[in-house]
C-alpha cells in the first residue's frame, strides 16, 4: 500500500536515518573535494549540521509535523558548520516554513514543503552557482514533484527523488569544470545524496531507528556541594537564566517592552542578556535575589525553562562560566579564526579579542560564532573568518545575534585575516571605516599553502601523485614535488616572491628545524631583497604558509 502521510514522528525518523547514513559515508563525501588535501570536510560539516538538529529533535520529540520541522531547523541553524552546512540548514529551514500550521502532510504537501526548502537555500547563497548541492536538490525535488499523482506514497516520491539526484550528482562535472578536472562529484551533493538515501532505507525498514539517533552530549559533572556549607556567605550570587513564554491570560503581548524588563533587571543585578523572539523571552542575570527577578518575570507569562547556579560555589570549583562579563560594554572587537598555537597566539598579540580555534577539517559552528561574540561583549564586533568556507556561517551568526551590530569582513585565508589586523585600530571611532580600513589592508596580499595530496589527480593543468606535495594559492593550484620543502621552494618562485616587500613564513606541527634553516639560506641566497619573517604557527594540515605582502 505504501505510506500516504508524514506526521512528526515519522519526520523524526526519516532524518535520523538520513542523519546516520550520511555519519557512515562521511569519510567519503570529505575525499570528493576538487583539492587532494587531507582533512577534506565537507563530510564532517553536513554530518555535525544535521546531528544537531536531530539531537534537538529526539530532546523534544512531537507528532506535530511543523513543530518537528521547526525543532530541526532550529537545531542545525545553532549546529551549522561550513558553506555546504549552512546550505543545509537553511534547506531544512525552508522546509519548515513550508510545513507551517501543517500537522500531517500528504505527498503534495510534503512537494510543496522540499520546494520551499530548496528556494530557502539558494537564497543563502550571495551567488549561487550550479553544479553544486543546490543543483541536486533543486533537480531531484523537481523531478519528483512533477511525479505526484494521486495514487503517489511517501515511498514513491522518495524513489523518484532519489533516482534523480544520483543523476544529477553524476552531471555536477559537466556543470563545473574543475570537478570534471579533478575526476570528482560535487561534494556536498554527495552529501546530500547520503541523507537521502538514508531517508530511503528507513521509510522501506533497512535501518534501525535505533542506530541512527546521534548521541546526546554528555551532562556536566555534578557540582561539589560541599564546597559551600552551613558557614559559607554568599558573595557571588546566582546565575539565574530561563525562557518565558509571554502569555495572553497574564498581559498585552503586542506592549510588552524587552526595555522596560531590562531597566527593572539593572535594578537587581548585572550581567544581564535579554531577547526576544516573538512570545519567547530568554534572560540572563547574575543577582542576589533570583527569586524577585522570577516573582517579576511571572507577572508576563509561564516558564518554559529555568537554571539557577550558585556562582560563589562555581567559583570555588574554578569554574565560573564568564560567558557574560559584568564589565560595561566596549565600542568594538574583534572575532578571527585560526588553527595552530603559534597563529592564534600571533592573532591576539595583534589584537584579536577571541580567536576561534578552527581552519581547514575543523569548521566552527554558528553557535561558535555566537559563543564568541558574547564573551568580546562588545557594541560591534567585526569578523575575520580566514576561509572561504567558514564565511557563510559567520554572516549566520551575524544575523542571529541581538546583542550586538556584527560585521564580517570576508577574509578567505590566514594571510589576509594577518594583513587585517596589523592595520586595526578603533581610534576612529567609525564602525564602517574600520570595517573599510580592514578590507583594504587584505588587497594585493597572497597566501600560498603546501600540503600532501591524497590522491592521484589534475587540478588548474597540475598532474598530482598521491603523497605528493602540492602549493597552492587560493583555489589555483600551481606546484606538485615529491617533498615538502621542495614545494615550497617552488611555490616561492610561482609567486614571484622578488616582487614584494616581504614574505611571512608561517611552519605547521611537523616541520624539522633542519627544513626551517634550509629555506632561510634559500632566501638569502636567492631572494635577498624580500625580507623574510618566521612563524611557529604549529598549524595541522599545511606544512607551510607563505603570506606575501
Amino acid at each position: 500500500m505504501g505510506t500516504k502521510a508524514l506526521d512528526g514522528a515519522l519526520f523524526e525518523r526519516l532524518v535520523a536515518g538520513g542523519a546516520a547514513n550520511l555519519g557512515i559515508n562521511a569519510r567519503v563525501v570529505n575525499d570528493l573535494n576538487v583539492f587532494p588535501i587531507p582533512d577534506g570536510d565537507t563530510g564532517d560539516n553536513m554530518r555535525m549540521t544535521i546531528d544537531g538538529g536531530v539531537r534537538s529533535l529526539t530532546q523534544k520529540p512531537t507528532a506535530n509535523l511543523f513543530e518537528a520541522s521547526r525543532i530541526l531547523a532550529r537545531g542545525m541553524l545553532m549546529s551549522a558548520r561550513g558553506n555546504s552546512g549552512v546550505i543545509l540548514s537553511q534547506f531544512f529551514a525552508g522546509i519548515a516554513d513550508g510545513f507551517s500550521g501543517v500537522e500531517t502532510a500528504d505527498v503534495t504537501a510534503v512537494g510543496h514543503a522540499l520546494r520551499m526548502g530548496v528556494k530557502s537555500a539558494y537564497a543563502s547563497v550571495v551567488t549561487p552557482t550550479e553544479g553544486t548541492i543546490l543543483t541536486v536538490m533543486r533537480e531531484a525535488v523537481e523531478y519528483a514533484c512533477e511525479r505526484i499523482t494521486p495514487e503517489s506514497t511517501l515511498e514513491s516520491f522518495n524513489t523518484d527523488a532519489l533516482a534523480e539526484m544520483e543523476r544529477s550528482l553524476q552531471r555536477t562535472p559537466e556543470l563545473l569544470a574543475v570537478l570534471k578536472e579533478a575526476g570528482v562529484i560535487d561534494s556536498g551533493g554527495a552529501g546530500l545524496f547520503y541523507i537521502a538515501d538514508g531517508v530511503n532505507r528507513t521509510l522501506n525498514g533497512e535501518m534501525p531507528v535505533e542506530s541512527a539517533v546521534p548521541a546526546a552530549p554528555s551532562a556536566p559533572d555534578a557540582p561539589d556541594l560541599s564546597l559551600f556549607d552551613e558557614n559559607s556567605s554568599m558573595l557571588f550570587g546566582y546565575c539565574t537564566e530561563f525562557l518565558l513564554r509571554l502569555t495572553h491570560a497574564k498581559t498585552d503581548i503586542d506592549a510588552f517592552s524587552l526595555e522596560e524588563l531590562i531597566a527593572y533587571l539593572e535594578t537587581v543585578g548585572d550581567s544581564i542578556v535579554a531577547v526576544r523572539n516573538g512570545t519567547v523571552v530568554k534572560i540572563h542575570v547574575h543577582t542576589m535575589t533570583p527569586e524577585t527577578v522570577l516573582a517579576h518575570c511571572h507577572a508576563f507569562g509561564e516558564f518554559l525553562t529555568i537554571k539557577i547556579e550558585n556562582m560563589t560555589l562555581q567559583h570555588h570549583e574554578m569554574k565560573v562560566d564568564n560567558r557574560f562579563d559584568s564589565k560595561p560594554r566596549k565600542p568594538f572587537g574583534l572575532v578571527t579564526v585560526a588553527s595552530g598555537p603559534g597563529i592564534r597566539e600571533t592573532f591576539s598579540d595583534l589584537g584579536a579579542d577571541v580567536v576561534i580555534d578552527g581552519g581547514q577539517g575543523k569548521n566552527p559552528s554558528t553557535e561558535d560564532f555566537l559563543s564568541a561574540f558574547e564573551k568580546v561583549g562588545a557594541e560591534t564586533i567585526f569578523v575575520l573568518p580566514n576561509n572561504g568556507n567558514i564565511v557563510m556561517a559567520a554572516k549566520q551568526a551575524a544575523s542571529l545575534c541581538e546583542t550586538a551590530r556584527v560585521i564580517v569582513v570576508e577574509s578567505k585565508n590566514i594571510g589576509e585575516g594577518y594583513a587585517a589586523l596589523t592595520m586595526l585600530s578603533y581610534d576612529s571611532g567609525d564602525a564602517d571605516e574600520i570595517a573599510a580600513t580592514l578590507k583594504e589592508a587584505m588587497e594585493g596580499v597572497v597566501t600560498g599553502m603546501v600540503t600532501a595530496a591524497v590522491r592521484e589527480t589534475t587540478v588548474d593543468g597540475v598532474a598530482i601523485k598521491a603523497d605528493d606535495y602540492i602549493g597552492f594559492t587560493d583555489k589555483h593550484m600551481l606546484v606538485s614535488e615529491p617533498t615538502a620543502l621542495a614545494a615550497l621552494e617552488a611555490l616561492t618562485e610561482k609567486l614571484n616572491i622578488d616582487s614584494r616587500e616581504y614574505v611571512i613564513a608561517v611552519y605547521g606541527a611537523d616541520v624539522p628545524e633542519a627544513d626551517k634553516a634550509v629555506f632561510r639560506n634559500y632566501m638569502k641566497s636567492g631572494h635577498r631583497r624580500t625580507e623574510l619573517c618566521e612563524i611557529d604557527g604549529g598549524q595541522e594540515i599545511y606544512h607551510y604558509l607563505l603570506i606575501l605582502g
